[in-house]
């Protein structure tokens, strides 16, 4: 709710009595060491009640919770299905606050990699063969070890901060409960940080796989899949590196880079065994023909019906009838149509509208259509 202060509020008239009361007193006029004027008891009873209504405004408004967006919502359904799991660390046992200044407040700020020259390294219309050398002037950035540790401590702190949320929210939890709870907020908050410090400790790290890329030989046009598995190996030993002892990120990270190289080699090797080569457009079956003879038989459909329309093919009516009602062609077919009737009638049908037999149908049919077969060989596909 939003407190309107109008001209007949308690505040607005305590207000005016103090600034008539000054103005009726200035200040010069005062004898020295008087306080300043101050409204009266009423005055200032009125004052604090306004300002108490204020302050329980803004602490109803405060409480009032949003439901969460369909992004936070879809984020807050992964959280709470899948497996989110983090690396403990010595200072985590310390106390909350304490904790959080030793992670976050006391180390100095962390430098930011350029990643530019990789987007344009990447691109496939930069080269048709990309190049595994890093540009000199590309921004990285190579971490100190204590970088490193202060870089993974934060990633993990957070994450550890979103797995004491997500617990306490309790198992099986429905998102579309829980949304506005407190802990829910905060809990996609952690989130997000982990995942910023997540990519940051990628863009760092991207040069890695590259150079694990010079080790492996394998054909130009697999080299942007394999870097890609290369940097979903590099997310995944991000989440499982223990900074805590002692070694350095590039040591756990190469051979983790250099198996996730292995197993695509491995799957691009059946694949080429299976399909030896590329698909190429300009080996792709033609359809022309099938065209061709689709094209023919609508022409031979729209002869066929001329022929019966004009009676070229010298039908009696019976015939014409038959020929009609079973592939609704002629005259009566097109009155039948305009009615909304479609589809043809079967033997037994038109024998009960002409007074024959099925059998007797299917030989005027028979007889109808070599005379028209006949007609169309002369005329048509001579």
């Amino acid at each position: 709710m939003h407190l309107q202060i109008t001209d007949d509020s308690p505040l607005a008239r305590a207000r005016a009595r103090q600034n008539a009361t000054r103005t009726a007193a200035p200040m010069s006029a005062l004898p020295a060491g008087n306080p300043k004027p101050v409204a009266g008891s009423a005055d200032a009873a009125a004052l604090a009640g306004a300002r108490a209504a204020v302050r329980g405004a803004t602490r109803a408004r405060s409480r009032v919770r949003r439901d969460l967006r369909p992004d936070q919502l879809c984020t807050l359904r992964r959280l709470l299905g899948e497996k989110y799991e983090y690396v403990d660390h010595p200072l985590f046992e310390l106390p909350d606050e304490q904790a959080y200044i030793e992670v976050f407040e006391k180390p100095e700020l962390l430098p930011l990699p350029n990643v530019d020259w990789y987007v344009g390294l990447m691109d496939p219309r930069a080269a048709a063969a990309p190049s595994t050398t890093v540009p000199k002037s590309s921004g990285s950035v190579l971490l100190t070890a204590a970088q490193e540790r202060v870089l993974f401590s934060q990633f993990n702190f957070c994450r550890r901060e979103v797995c004491r949320r997500r617990d306490a929210l309790g198992p099986g939890a429905d998102p579309l409960v829980v949304q506005r709870r407190p802990e829910v907020r905060e809990m996609l908050d952690w989130y997000a940080r982990a995942d910023q410090l997540r990519i940051q400790i990628a863009n760092t790290n991207l040069a890695l796989v590259l150079a694990m890329a010079k080790r492996v030989r394998i054909h130009p046009g697999d080299f942007a899949d394999l870097i890609s598995e290369g940097n979903m190996a590099l997310l995944r030993a991000a989440d499982k590196f223990d900074v805590s002892r002692g070694f350095k990120f590039s040591t756990y990270a190469c051979r983790a880079i250099l198996k996730a190289f292995s197993r695509q080699g491995i799957k691009m090797t059946k694949h080429r065994q299976m399909f030896p080569v590329d698909f190429d457009p300009k080996f792709e079956r033609s359809n022309h023909q099938s065209e061709k003879n689709a094209e023919h038989e609508d022409d031979c459909a729209d002869e066929v019906g001329r022929i019966v329309n004009e009676n070229l093919a010298d039908l009696s009516d019976v015939e014409r009838k038959v020929v009609a009602a079973r592939f609704n062609v002629g005259p009566e077919a097109a009155e039948r149509r305009a009615a909304g009737n479609l589809r043809p009638l079967t033997l037994d049908q038109v024998g009960k509208m002409i007074g024959v037999t099925k059998e007797r149908v299917r030989q005027i049919q028979n007889q109808a259509m070599d005379k028209i077969r006949q007609t169309l060989e002369d005329d048509f596909l001579r």
